[in-house]
């Protein structure tokens, strides 16, 4: 994804994605002065700072800028800002979060004045407050991006992740550099969207790149396309984003692992919506019956010429069959000879004498 092509279209102003993980580093040169003080929803205080990384990692490829003088990576949407809201504890191995926390902390992201909602790790425990929150944040106009999760192994069992899996929320699964699944990238009627996840060069905490692997990075990616939309087109409500993100996603393989297609924020900042109700047909005149009688004479008339045609081709047939046996035979065409005429008498004789003769 080219984030230097995007630039001259959207950069993300005006939006504010919150970034739920692990806090995130606004230390970090390349975020400097984009990352906001935001919410630790496990401890109480600010989210700016991040142990752990996952958080800052995520929120570089949104909103990643380069250093002065590099012409590096850069985020999808540079000049949005990130609003971090910890809602997992600083664990060097990593942790996760639980239902209540990440309800809480999606409040929080709301109250924040948050316009996308980034969820970096899913749960897997299905949540009536988890599911209000969502739905609170939903009629609020916040677009909420989740990771499908990475559970999707052979040996993982593919559980069902949260909020993903509710409605109006944009999960999001991870491909590789050639459009591959990632073979750990759930897979279910949860994935609306996939978006690069393999190896992904992103920020780190301090300073420099990491290479990074998961659904977390990708739904990144997804929720820069959503800031993208949202600094072109603020007035779209949630349900029409996520129709316009899915609706002009890249092609890819169909199954319960691509959802929609590859994320494509370009189409997506550039598609234009056509609306989901039906559209009666313009009206159109009814053709004139035609004349009855002389569509029976040309009925008629072209009747008796495909009559005729026909006994043409059958003679023609048949004489071409003729002339090829003759030819076989050698057979030439000609007149027939003259028959023998013999002498006849003028008078003749008695019939004693015919007897005679045949008496003898």
């Amino acid at each position: 994804m080219n984030a230097g092509s995007l630039k001259t279209v959207a950069d993300g102003s005006g939006a504010r994605v919150a970034v739920l993980s692990t806090g995130v580093d606004s230390g970090q040169p390349r975020l400097r002065q984009r990352v906001l003080n935001g919410i630790d929803a496990v401890d109480g205080g600010f989210a700016n700072d991040d142990c752990t990384g996952t958080g800052t990692q995520v929120a570089g490829v949104i909103a990643g800028r380069p250093e002065d003088g590099d012409a590096g990576l850069a985020g999808l949407a540079p000049n949005s800002r990130i609003l971090p809201i910890r809602v997992q504890l600083d664990d060097p191995v990593g942790s996760e979060t639980d239902p209540d926390t990440l309800a809480t902390g999606i409040d929080q992201a709301v109250a924040g004045g948050a316009d996308v909602v980034v969820v970096v790790t899913p749960v897997y425990q299905d949540d009536q407050d988890l599911q209000a929150a969502v739905a609170g944040a939903i009629d609020q106009g916040v677009v909420v991006v989740a990771a499908a999760g990475d559970l999707g192994g052979a040996d993982e069992g593919n559980p069902t992740p949260y909020p993903a899996a509710y409605r109006d929320v944009i999960g999001v699964g991870a491909i590789d550099q050639n459009g591959r699944i990632w073979p750990d990238s759930q897979r279910g009627d949860f994935v609306d969207l996939v978006a690069p996840g393999v190896a992904v060069p992103t920020l780190q905490t301090g300073r420099g790149l990491v290479e990074i692997t998961g659904t977390g990075v990708a739904a990144g990616f997804v929720g820069a396309a959503a800031a993208l939309v949202h600094d072109r087109r603020p007035d779209l409500g949630v349900r029409a984003v996520v129709r316009l993100l899915t609706g002009t996603a890249g092609p890819a393989p169909a199954g319960p692992a691509f959802g929609a297609g590859v994320i494509d924020p370009m189409a997506a900042i550039t598609g234009q919506l056509v609306p989901a109700e039906s559209r009666p047909l313009p009206g159109v005149e009814a053709v004139p019956p035609e004349d009855t009688a002389a569509e029976g004479r040309r009925r008629a008339y072209a009747l008796v010429g495909a009559l005729v045609a026909g006994i043409l081709a059958v003679a023609v047939m048949v004489l071409a069959a003729a002339m090829r046996r003759s030819r076989r035979q050698r057979w030439r065409p000609g007149t027939a000879p003259a028959l023998p005429v013999g002498s006849e008498p003028l008078e003749p004789g008695p019939p004693v004498m015919l007897l005679d003769d045949a008496l003898r």
